[in-house]
């Protein structure tokens, strides 16, 4: 019988319990004997010794189990907002998804931010309501938090008994309870009108295999969400969610004779620093000694390949269609990185970026250049730290999400690199706009221009949001394909010196929402050479930006505030003093709810204020909102190449 593979994420807002879900996943599949616990640091997937000491999960991991005749790769991820990037990064790889929801919070911030990102990637998920063996269980509420405020395609698969107590057991609802089948039915209706039909006709004409059937199908489709409720550390409920998994989610056997093509979503490093590539194979095979492309125009062999099988990675002579792997040999390789002939899923972005930043320094003035290394090494296994090093001021920033992860990245240089560091305080990471349309043109063999090229670059203003777009506007025989070998070559290399000289703008800060057009160039053959449109590119670039000009804006976060309807007057003013933009207050009663949109810098001073407003009652929950001009001077950040304001000046 054909083997068909499930890659399974499990998702939640930190503390809902997903870790003791794997383990529990594993130990019903027969992988692990005992059960960990995230407390005492004994979980499969929490293996950082960072992770043991702090009870929560840093890096997203892989593991094995099988299921009749369903291999399941799933992959825990962290739930705390501050390593949100790590979750990114995992949903190019999906297949299907587990949320989870604890039944004492419901659904909470990080939980509506998730599922949202699911929603557009599209991605078939299941939910699992746990804990709700806890005191403060309401599953009830539960479920109807998740039709209001995630999706209202709902549909409860088990019921509860014993809510709140340690003997709590959730049973899937037999094929003859009749709300329960009204309920299904009425769901699967919305977009199956034939069922509603037969409904409408009788009972009777709907047995439970076609209902079983047409969940499965809009499922798959992410038309509807199953939820099943249970508890984790108990086992209630979990074989129903199993069940659920192997029939409602998709699996595939894959094209292994197919073209080679898989996404590279994890990097690690092996005890003598050799790079680890975590990679997701949408296609083909991949052998050891084969010479595999990647990336832009990288290729190399691979010499060694481990598939995770029944809780831990093996070594195998290959990996195929549907499966991941880690593969060594890839010296080059970056996450995100796509690889074979034929492109795999893309990452794309999901989640804000990193809206704060801080300067490291070591305690030990000596230790400058180790620091440098120790940060390169983690910003390969998360590109989002985006290290910054000045070397005007002698000083090395790094982006964050916040507070938290800046405590693990100094416990990791220590613990790992053997580096004290301090932090500065924590600033907000500014972008620029431009504001027109700005161009300039270098020609080749003119006396201003020392590079065998012609390059002219125009710079739009684009929607906000919208990113950045590279177009090629050119004669394709103006495009030296003798050293780019693809026009299509030669426009995604140019595309990447665009997106790197925009990462500092005329005041020093990222460039965005704005489209870069090439509308000249030429060559001299057999002279010219990639190098010649890698330097050109970033001189004429910056001359058409200034051109165009550029404002600063700063991130923003949009918070809902609900508070007891007597603190409105004195959480107001609050507001008002930070800078928000604030909506009319939504009474209800004893509650009320604000809405506003203010400056992200200011977001934790409302956080650290709120208890004393409210009287410890105020809840708050935030999420990016995008960037707004900022008013009065714009803020600057040195260039890194040169230093202070000499670049503005460079033209």
């Amino acid at each position: 019988m054909l083997r068909r593979t499930l890659n399974l994420g499990v998702l939640a807002h930190v503390d809902a319990g997903k870790t003791t879900l794997t383990e529990r996943l594993l130990y019903a599949a027969g992988v692990i004997d005992e059960i960990g616990s995230v407390d005492k640091g004994t979980t499969q997937t929490d293996s950082l010794p960072l992770e043991q000491q702090r009870g929560i999960t840093i890096k997203s991991a892989v593991v094995s189990f099988e299921i009749d005749n369903l291999t399941v790769n799933l992959i825990d991820t962290p739930g705390h907002p501050d390593f949100i990037a790590e979750v990114e990064r995992v949903l190019s790889v999906l297949d299907g998804a587990v949320l989870v929801v604890s039944a004492v919070e419901g659904v909470q911030p990080q939980t509506r931010i998730l599922m949202r990102a699911l929603q557009r990637l599209q991605i078939p998920t299941l939910m699992f309501v746990n804990k709700i063996d806890r005191a403060g269980a309401d599953c009830e509420r539960a479920l109807n938090t998740i039709s209001e405020r995630l999706t209202p395609a709902t549909v409860a698969m088990t019921s509860v008994d014993g809510e709140g107590t340690r003997a709590a057991v959730a049973t899937p609802h037999a094929e003859a309870d009749a709300v329960f089948t009204s309920r299904l039915v009425e769901v699967l209706a919305e977009h199956d009108e034939a069922l509603f039909a037969a409904y409408l006709e009788g009972e009777s004409t709907l047995p439970p295999r076609r209902l079983r059937e047409a969940l499965a199908v809009q499922t798959k489709q992410t038309l509807v969400h199953p939820v099943f409720f249970g508890s984790a550390i108990t086992g209630a409920g979990v074989d129903p969610l199993i069940r659920g998994i192997t029939e409602l989610l998709p699996s595939t056997a894959g094209d292994a004779d197919g073209p080679v093509s898989g996404t590279v979503f994890k990097i690690e490093r092996a005890p003598g620093g050799e790079r680890i590539a975590y990679v997701r194979m949408f296609s083909g095979t991949v052998h050891t000694r084969d010479r595999l492309h990647f990336g832009l125009d990288h290729e190399e062999k691979v010499t060694a390949i481990s598939v995770f099988d029944q809780g831990t990675a093996v070594q195998r002579r290959a990996v195929s269609a549907g499966e991941i792997a880690k593969l060594r040999g890839l010296g080059e390789v970056q996450i995100g990185d796509r690889v074979g002939e034929v492109p795999g899923r893309a990452m794309h972005r999901e989640f804000p970026p990193p809206t704060l930043e801080s300067v490291v320094a070591p305690l030990a003035p000596d230790d400058g250049q180790r620091l440098s290394v120790a940060l390169g090494r983690l910003a390969e296994q998360d590109p989002l730290i985006n290290v910054r090093q000045d070397d005007s001021r002698h000083e090395i920033s790094v982006s964050l999400y916040g507070e938290v992860q800046k405590e693990v990245i100094q416990a990791t240089l220590a613990n790992d690199f053997g580096l004290d560091v301090t932090f500065r305080e924590t600033t907000p990471i500014y972008i620029e706009r431009a504001i027109g349309t700005g161009e300039a043109t270098e020609i080749l063999h003119a006396e201003s221009n020392p590079f065998l090229a012609t390059i002219g670059l125009r710079v739009d203003p684009a929607p906000e949001g919208s990113g950045l777009e590279f177009r090629l506007q050119v004669d394709h025989r103006a495009v030296p394909i003798y050293v780019y070998k693809k026009v299509e070559n030669f426009a995604e290399a140019l595309g990447k010196y665009v997106r790197q000289t925009l990462q500092e703008g005329l005041f020093g800060w990222q460039v965005r929402d704005c489209v870069v057009t090439m509308t000249e160039c030429n060559y001299s053959a057999p002279g010219s050479t990639a190098a010649d449109f890698r330097k050109l590119t970033p001189l004429v670039l910056m001359r058409a930006l200034e051109r165009a000009g550029t404002v600063v804006c700063e991130p923003t976060v949009r918070v809902g505030v609900e508070i007891p309807t007597q603190t409105i007057a004195a959480v107001m003013s609050a507001l008002a003093r930070l800078g928000a933009a604030v909506e009319a207050p939504s009474l209800r009663g004893k509650l009320s709810t604000i809405t506003a949109v203010l400056p992200a810098a200011t977001a934790d001073d409302l956080q650290r204020q709120l208890p004393g407003l409210t009287g410890g009652e105020g809840v708050l929950e935030s999420s990016f909102a995008g960037y707004q001009p900022v008013s009065g001077d714009q803020p600057t950040r040195a260039a890194l190449k040169s230093g202070g304001d000499s670049r503005r000046r460079r033209f």
